[in-house]
This record gives structure tokens, sequence and C-alpha cells, in this order.
């Protein structure tokens, strides 16, 4: 039997009873597989890692080693999130790297989108690496590999050195939603007690802001992307369009404009809002937003967000447009 291949008398996870029953049976599966070993977890505070902690968590404790890594790309109020869920609220065994500084040094002066993603990952790598390396008693890595990354990839996720990994770090796979597409992964999650902003949370690129900062990254670009992020996803709760539009973020491109505050001539940044709704990511279109709520978004990112002088909406579908910006 192909452990890595869903079996076709599978049921589809749909429902709380249905996520429960999978609980139950994948807290037995683990403590069985670990025994009294510990499992390494790199936690990015994404669907999959979550959901496999919280299960991991509710299976063997403090058996677990977590590691979150801030590597300075993420949304606002991110990391701070993964430490109250999972360090004060679920008692976890969590390591919090801040390498914000590490990264932005790599980074500094890369223009090249590809070229960005690659040092991104590579560091990432090194310092989980560094991490393990300190850590006794490792035996097992857990891995937020979910059904679609092993059909995507030919099976090539189900593989310990997916990630990178030096090969003498020789750990033994723990994957428990490797057979679970991603809408089953939220029931679970949602089943495990996971809040709702974190389980039903946007795709995310692994890269992060990175991608999103456009052109050499800058630390108040960064800033001014965060915080105008922020605002959005904010607005587009209270306007409930979170569950209705696919995915929503904000651009801020390396250049400047010329505008006027208070009076005086400026030279700041503008800020792109893109928006779209897809069913596979093949293709994308972008929703007819409410002019109000619209307004609204761009008076609080001119009053709040500093460096800011224009806001400006992307009407690009895929295709030509791509949904990401880089």
């Amino acid at each position: 039997m192909d452990m890595n291949k869903r079996p076709e008398t599978m049921e589809r996870i749909t429902t709380p009873a249905l996520a429960n029953a999978f609980i139950d049976e994948q807290v037995e599966l683990i403590r069985k597989q670990v025994g009294d070993k510990k499992v390494l977890l790199a936690l990015s505070g994404g669907v999959d890692s979550s959901v496999v902690a919280a299960l991991l968590i509710k299976a063997i404790g403090k058996q677990l080693v977590c590691v979150h890594v801030n590597h300075g790309l993420m949304r606002k109020g991110e990391s701070e999130q993964v430490i109250e869920i999972f360090k004060n609220g679920l008692d976890a065994n969590l390591v919090y790297i801040d390498a914000t500084d590490r990264y932005l040094e790599k980074l500094k002066d890369v223009t090249d989108p590809e070229t960005k993603r690659k040092i991104i990952g590579a560091e990432f790598i090194r310092i989980f690496e560094e991490e393990a390396r300190k850590l006794e008693g490792i035996e097992f890595l857990a891995q937020g590999t979910i059904y679609p990354d092993i059909i995507e990839s030919d099976g090539v996720k189900a593989h310990h050195n997916v990630g990178g990994l030096p090969e003498d770090l020789q750990f033994e796979l723990v994957e428990p939603v490797r057979l679970l597409y991603k809408d089953e992964v939220r029931v679970v999650g949602h089943a495990l007690g996971l809040p709702k902003n974190m389980v039903d949370r946007q795709p995310f690129p692994g890269p992060g802001l990175g991608v999103r900062c456009l052109g050499a990254i800058t630390r108040d670009r960064l800033e001014a992307l965060r915080e105008s992020d922020a605002i959005l996803r904010e607005e587009f709760d209270k306007a409930g369009l979170t569950g209705k539009v696919w995915q929503f973020f904000t651009v801020v491109p390396d250049f400047r404009s010329t505008g006027v505050r208070e009076g005086k001539r400026v030279f700041d940044w503008p800020v792109i809002i893109r928006a779209v709704n897809t069913v596979d990511a093949m293709s994308a279109t972008v929703p007819e937003i409410d002019w109000a709520v619209l307004k609204k978004i761009t008076d609080r990112i001119l009053a709040e967000v500093k460096g800011v002088c224009r806001v400006l909406y992307d009407l690009s579908p895929k295709a030509p447009a791509t949904i990401e910006w880089e």
C-alpha cells in the first residue's frame, strides 16, 4: 500500500464529527510512531503548520519543539499571534527567533525577485539547521505537507530533505495531514480550537512581504507595506469582504511620486491594492469593491501610513497579470 496515496474509500472531512474522529486517530498514530522521543517542527503560523503543531501538542505535548523564525517579512501581528496562541495558550515548547536584521542585511540592494526568493528560502534553512543542531534528542521532523503538495511534486515532498536540510540530519518524518486537502485541514483546525483568523487565513507566499515590497527591500518601505496591508485587512473585515474575496493585499513599489502634504510638496510612495477571486489560482478576476469601502481604505492609508501619497487599485485579471506582483 502506498502511504502517500489517498485511499479511494477515504471520506472527505467536512464536519466537526469527522474532524474529531480524524484527530483521535492521528493522536493515536503519532503516539505510536514517536513514543517518548522528541519532534521538531518549523512553525510558520500558516494553516498547515499550525494545524500540525496543535495536533502534535495534543498527542505528545512538550516532546514537540516548535521553531518560529520571524524573518521580518511577516504581516502585522503574525509572529505575536503565534507566540500568544502556541506558547501562552497551548503551552507549547516554542523557540522564537527574531532574524529580521539578518534577513534584511542579506537582502540589502537585491532587486531581482527570484534572487530575493532564493535568499529568503536559503536563509530559513540555515537558521532552522542551526537551531536543530542546538537541540538534543530530536529524532523526528514534523511537516505540514498536505495532499496537493504530494500530487504536485510527484511524491518528492514525502521526503525528509525536501526543505534542503543536510543529509546528516536524518530525521524520520511525521506528517499527520499529508492525505488531506486544504479545506479538510481547515475543518480539522477549527475542531482543534485554533482561531478562525489563523485557520481561514489567506494564501501567503513563502517569502512573505518580501515579494510585495517590490525591488530592493528597505525598512521604511517594508513598514509602509505592513501598515497599509493591516488597514486593508481591517477594513475588508468590517465590510464583510474577508470571506468573499479570495485574496487581497497591498504592494509598495520601489519608486516615488509627487504629492502635497500640509501645503508642501512631498515625494512619497504609492500603495497598490490587489484583490482577486479565483477557484484554482490558474486564472483570476478582480472584484468590484464598493466605492465607499475603497475610499475609506484610501483615506486611512494616506492619513496613517508614513511616506505614502497615493493609493491605487489594480484592475488587472490573471492572465495576463499574475496574482502576485513579483
